[in-house]
């Protein structure tokens, strides 16, 4: 199997929702899937048994998720196949659903049984066709460059007040910015949250000077535990959270000093905390999934480290990852922002040109986020990698983040 998660923004870049994009099989391994076969499948919903295995605080943070349903998998038995709350569950269906009798009674009793339930993939020219659906709906998803959004907004309120629009596709900031200045959608998705930045660069404030202080005494070579603690000393927050991580890992240690603490950690755990720990704070002023997605691909990156049979570098690639959106936490273009940090010639390669062992990982990350399945299956099948092990290092990796921010 092979699945991601899609967040969805509001107007002020909160995330409200999570979609679950899912595959069960590698269509270019079985091409017999890709016609007629693919209805083998169809009565799987792959979102409900990845929430159900893993519960919602896991997957979503206990978010409102999307999971796709077709014309045969929405009337499976739903309601007691779910295990997690209904309520934070919306049923994402699309045209091949139709404004049927059938398919509106069902909808009617997923309601019912709470559920919300979405549509995607309706041209301007079906909604009236579509009435007898869109009034059960709680949710369109709409291609924003195909709709004039003041006649679709027009349009909805006066036929269907309470449908919640969803952009999609929207891929660049200036792109957001604009429909959320008129707060044009409900909710936003698509790649502008991450998209790299190209120019400009802003003053870093004392506080992340002293942040980034503290990654170049870590990322140096053999660097010194003793400097390493006094910079983390000069940081509350700091010392704080890594006292707490010392007493998991020594529960009846007597701590007596930063220096002591940095001591028990050793130089290995010391260099990974600070690098994650230092992430988040570095993204304090961020919208909260740059921090996610960074402290993510860092786990996915060094999760794949011996599938991709670079297990050697599996320290590197956790930087790579976790470092690969440092242009968006300092608010300056890529090749600015890693003269600020001190990291190998071979992670500035990966992150500036896509060249290298590590940029291989990293690439097909970010293939793997975007949920293009197709090149993802495509990969698998030249390095004979199974589906299941890169899905098992994802959810790993969400199961490391839920973790990480746990008290």
């Amino acid at each position: 199997m092979l699945a991601t998660l899609i967040p969805l923004f509001d107007n002020q870049m909160n995330v409200l929702a999570y979609s679950i994009f899912a595959q069960r099989e590698n269509l270019l391994a079985r091409p017999n899937l890709l016609g007629t076969g693919s209805l083998d499948m169809a009565t799987r919903v792959l979102g409900l048994e990845i929430v159900n295995n893993m519960g919602l605080d896991s997957v979503s943070e206990d978010r409102t998720v999307f999971i796709e349903v077709n014309e045969i998998s929405i009337f499976m038995d739903l309601e007691n196949e779910c295990r997690v709350d209904h309520s934070k569950v919306v049923l994402l269906g699309n045209s091949s659903i139709k404004p049927t009798e059938q398919y509106v009674k069902r909808i009617a009793a997923l309601k019912k049984s709470g559920f919300s339930f979405a549509i995607k993939g309706l041209i301007y020219t079906q909604f009236d066709e579509y009435k007898p659906i869109l009034d059960l709906t709680d949710y369109i998803l709409l291609n924003h460059k195909r709709i004039n959004i003041a006649v679709a907004r027009s349009y909805f309120s006066k036929h269907y007040p309470a449908l919640k629009l969803v952009a999609v596709n929207v891929n660049t900031r200036e792109e957001y910015e604009a429909l959320a200045d008129k707060d044009a959608y409900y909710l936003y998705e698509g790649e502008f949250f991450r998209v790299p930045i190209s120019t400009g660069g802003k003053e870093l404030a004392p506080l992340k000077v002293n942040y980034i202080e503290l990654l170049n005494v870590v990322n140096a070579p053999d660097f010194d535990l003793t400097k390493a603690a006094d910079t983390i000393s000069r940081d509350t927050a700091l010392v704080i959270s890594m006292l707490k991580l010392v007493n998991k890992l020594s529960r009846n240690s007597e701590i007596t000093s930063v220096r002591h603490a940095a001591a028990m950690l050793g130089q290995k755990e010391l260099k990974k905390w600070i690098n994650t720990a230092v992430t988040k704070e570095l993204c304090a002023d961020r919208p909260n999934e740059i921090t996610r997605l960074s402290l993510l691909r860092a786990k996915f990156a060094e999760n794949l480290a011996p599938v991709f049979e670079k297990a050697g570098l599996s320290s590197e690639l956790f930087l790579t990852g976790l470092f690969s959106v440092l242009d968006i936490i300092l608010e300056k273009p890529m090749e600015e922002a890693l003269t600020l940090v001190n990291v190998s010639q071979q992670i500035q390669k990966a992150l500036l040109k896509h060249e290298g062992e590590l940029a291989t990982v990293l690439d097909f990350m970010t293939a793997y986020e975007n949920a293009s399945f197709q090149e993802v299956s495509r990969q698998l099948l030249l390095k004979d990698i199974d589906d299941d092990v890169i899905y098992d290092a994802y959810i790993k990796s969400l199961i490391w983040y839920k973790e990480l921010f746990a008290s």
